[in-house]
């Protein structure tokens, strides 16, 4: 039974007082454009976007698009124009903030400890930094960026942490894998009740100055976790995805998860298949798609219709040698499955809460209702997203 690990990085892996560190980094970003940008114009364009970036929702935006959209209009200037300017600052001044952070020898060791166990390792931290600088803070706390199967930042991910689909995300691009999983950090809003929203384990990491959200699997300091993990059954840490919440994230998440995986590979590979018999990446997207919309989007559509309805589930799974899924354009396809599934999660966010307990009838199930029936579309996203995750690690132009 392997465990994943997501795991905080400030004030978990690296001592960080960010009342102290965030408004340095401000004032040495300002500092640094001066030249080109006045310091309250930057400051209060940068405080804005980063303020939209948390509060995404739209899992057709990375965090950088959100970002960018809304601080370059607001300083008059392009990212063009200011891209080489910001380069230097995350390769040269950026790197003098490492004197406001505190390694914390406890945290490589616990690493390096579960490493040497087959633990899976991801580093879940907001975000709103951008990679260069979310690599600089890792290499501050005394690890290799590149150790870790999957490292957050704002380039290639679409929801903060105080979304449950961001972790959602970060479970997506790493397969989907199943197994128990936890949850380390510090923060009882963002580290713990938002996974826990998902429907994940936590451990939370205490401090002095903030109390425990009582959601948490198990609490301490990080030279504590090894024991605690020793101690316990694992099972224990397995997931459950059955909250309105988790099925919201799951079904969030899932476009922008595919999104990545399309642009880790070059073209060429798309149509091809892991083994005989195996659907090859543009099977499962075409598939993805025509799900989404033909069977899905009906499903709902049923459910908000009147009580009991009786719900269909056709079978989906002729269509790809029916439909010649090998022939289509694999990013096209993803593109429409994106579309769809937004204006699915648009009625969505719509639905009155005591609609969810809506009740139903299912074609193979029998006796459901509305939060059972989107659970099992919440499923089927992650089954072959893991199939997909599993077709890309075969393959060898892939970058997962």
């Amino acid at each position: 039974m392997t465990l994943t690990l997501l795991l905080d990085l400030d004030d978990t892996l690296l001592g960080t007082n960010l009342n102290t560190f965030m408004p340095a980094y401000f004032q040495a970003l300002s500092n640094h454009l001066s030249a080109r940008v006045s310091g309250d114009e930057m400051l209060r364009a940068l405080i804005g976007g980063m303020s939209r970036m948390a509060d995404n929702d739209d899992p057709r935006c990375t965090l950088e698009n959100v970002f960018d959209s809304y601080f370059y209009p607001k300083v008059a200037l392009t990212k063009d124009e200011l891209r080489d300017l910001v380069e230097d600052f995350y390769d040269d001044v950026f790197p003098t903030l490492a004197a406001l952070t505190t390694q914390l020898p406890e945290a490589i060791k616990f690493v390096e400890w579960a490493e040497s166990r087959g633990v899976r390792i991801a580093i879940a931290t907001d975000p709103l930094f951008p990679m260069k600088a979310t690599r600089h803070r890792l290499r501050w706390a005394g690890f290799d960026p590149d150790q870790f199967e999957l490292v957050s930042a704002q380039e290639d991910f679409h929801f903060s942490k105080a979304n449950p689909a961001y972790y959602a995300e970060v479970l997506g691009r790493i397969g989907w894998q199943d197994g128990p999983v936890l949850m380390v950090g510090n923060d009882p809003g963002r580290d713990i009740l938002s996974a826990h929203r998902l429907g994940l384990k936590t451990y939370f990491i205490e401090d002095e100055s903030t109390s425990s959200p009582g959601v948490e699997a198990g609490a301490g300091q990080l030279t504590d976790l090894r024991r605690w993990l020793e101690s316990i059954d694992l099972s224990a840490l397995e997931p459950a995805f059955k909250s309105r919440d988790a099925i919201l994230g799951i079904l969030s998440s899932t476009p922008a998860v595919l999104r990545h995986f399309l642009d880790s590979l070059p073209e060429e590979e798309l149509q091809r298949e892991r083994a005989r018999d195996d659907w090859a990446m543009i099977e499962i997207i075409c598939h993805l798609r025509d799900t989404e919309r033909e069977v899905h989007a009906m499903q709902l559509d049923r459910l908000l219709e009147k009580d009991d309805s009786f719900i269909p589930r056709p079978d989906a799974g002729v269509w790809a040698s029916e439909r010649d899924y090998l022939t289509e354009d694999a990013r096209a396809a993803g593109a429409v499955f994106t579309d769809v599934r937004a204006e699915f999660l648009n009625k969505l966010k719509n639905v009155p809460d005591d609609l969810w307990l809506r009740k139903a009838r299912h074609a193979i199930f029998g006796p459901t209702n509305f939060l059972e029936v989107l659970s099992f579309a919440a499923d089927h996203d992650r089954l072959h997203l893991q199939q997909a995750w599993k077709t890309m690690k075969t393959l060898p132009g892939e970058r997962v």
